[in-house]
Order: C-alpha cells, then structure tokens, then sequence
C-alpha cells in the first residue's frame, strides 16, 4: 500500500503522535502498543527521514497539561517548519467544502494541506478520526489529485514502518475499531483540535492566526522553510463550466 525508496523521504509528523512520545507509559494494549510505535519510529528510523511539522502542529502541542506541553515542544524542537502558503488555505478549502474532513476539523484538513503542498511524502497520525480514516482517504486524495497536487501518502507509524519492513510484528487486536477508539492521550488532542477549530468560522481567520503564530515564532529565531514547487503540479483540466 505504502511507498518506500532507498531516497531520504520526508515524513510530517502529526500532533497525536508528539502525544503519545511524551505521555507516560501505560498498561492500555491498544494506548501502549501506540506508544511503542511512537517512539519505535522516533528513535529507530530518524536516520531514513526527515521528520517536519507546521505551524498548526506547534499550535496544537502547546495546549493542555503545562509540563506535557513543554516536553512536546522540547522533543520537536529541532524539527524542520514547513511554511503557511496561499495554495495550503485553497487546498484547506477544497478538503472542507467536498467533505473529506469535516467542516469543524479546519486543523486536520490543515495538516493535511500542508504536507501535500510542501511535496512530503508521508503524513503520520493516529487520528483515525479525520486524518488516517480509511473511509476517507481515497476521498482525500482524490480532492488533492483535483487541485493539481502529488497526494501525500497518509498512514499510522506502524504502517510506513511495516512498509519498510519492520523486524517486529505489530501487536494485534481483535475486533478493534480505530476509528471509535479513544484513550485519554487522543481525548486530549481531539479537544484541543476542537477548540481551536471553533474559534475561525472562515479558512482566512484561521490562517491570519497560524500566520501570526509563524511570525512571531521567526522573530523568536524559529526558522520555517518551504518544500513547495509549483512545478510538480499536476495539470487540472478544466471543465466547459471554467468557460
């Protein structure tokens, strides 16, 4: 299902995943087994990508308990930012106005949109509510094919590190859900998500908010770059209702 190549490919790391890295261990199967891959793919498999995040993701790490919040920001610390762009709110857009994320989950069609535009080829996550749903990633990356950008590939950890075949085998769980389940960790950032997606009723006061976020972050010496190329874009081909 997945891609690999031998080339140093670029993963975005998505706030859940920060999540499980610092919380603390616990006798969950299914919270544990998250955990482990977290960290498995934080500590192992650093060398064979370049893990990124966004603006957004900072946004998101720095809400909820003080100290897990500070332990959030101290491991990304040194993480590449990818940059807000005009194509990232048009693409937002387009994922919120088809349905493929909800309309009050403007963050994780965010997500979404800036690891597609910025060209990284893999978006990890365990939010199987919106992100790594697989009832709506073909709808995702249709939208994406339809804007004129190379989808990125969206998967759990443990799933880009099976691809590249991972020596342990995951542990499994009979007649789980990951799309109802929910522990403390995902409670957390999906309340987090909600509350900043309720405050920006438009995609333009959401991206003021991130924009200003990034530039007080550069005048702190935090440095974003951007991965965008216009030119691999993919040619849209317009219908006669563009005439």
């Amino acid at each position: 299902m997945l891609k690999y190549t031998t080339i140093k490919s670029s993963v975005y790391i998505e706030s859940t995943v920060i999540s499980y890295l610092v919380a603390r261990p616990s006798s969950n199967p299914v919270l544990a087994a998250r955990q482990k891959a977290s960290q498995q793919l934080w500590e192992d498999y650093a060398d064979r990508f370049e893990f990124v995040i966004s603006r957004i993701v900072r946004a998101e790490i720095q809400q909820g308990d003080v100290r897990a919040a500070q332990q959030r920001i101290e491991i990304t610390s040194r993480l590449t930012i990818l940059e807000n762009l005009p194509e990232i709110d048009i693409l937002v857009q387009k994922l919120l106005d088809s349905g493929a994320v909800p309309r009050n989950s403007r963050p994780d069609a965010q997500h979404i949109a800036i690891a597609t535009v910025h060209n990284v080829e893999y978006l990890v996550s365990w939010n199987h509510k919106h992100i790594v749903n697989e009832h709506k990633r073909e709808h995702i990356k249709q939208i994406c094919q339809e804007a004129g950008f190379q989808p990125t590939t969206i998967c759990t950890p443990t799933q880009l590190m099976e691809d590249i075949q991972m020596k342990e085998a995951p542990e499994k769980h009979p007649e789980f859900d990951p799309e109802t389940y929910t522990d403390p960790i995902l409670e957390e950032c999906y309340r987090i998500k909600a509350e900043i997606s309720a405050k920006f009723k438009t995609q333009e006061e959401f991206s003021a908010y991130l924009k200003a976020g990034e530039e007080e972050d550069k005048r702190n010496g935090i440095k974003y770059v951007s991965y965008y190329d216009p030119s691999k874009r993919i040619p849209v081909e317009k219908s006669d209702d563009d005439d």
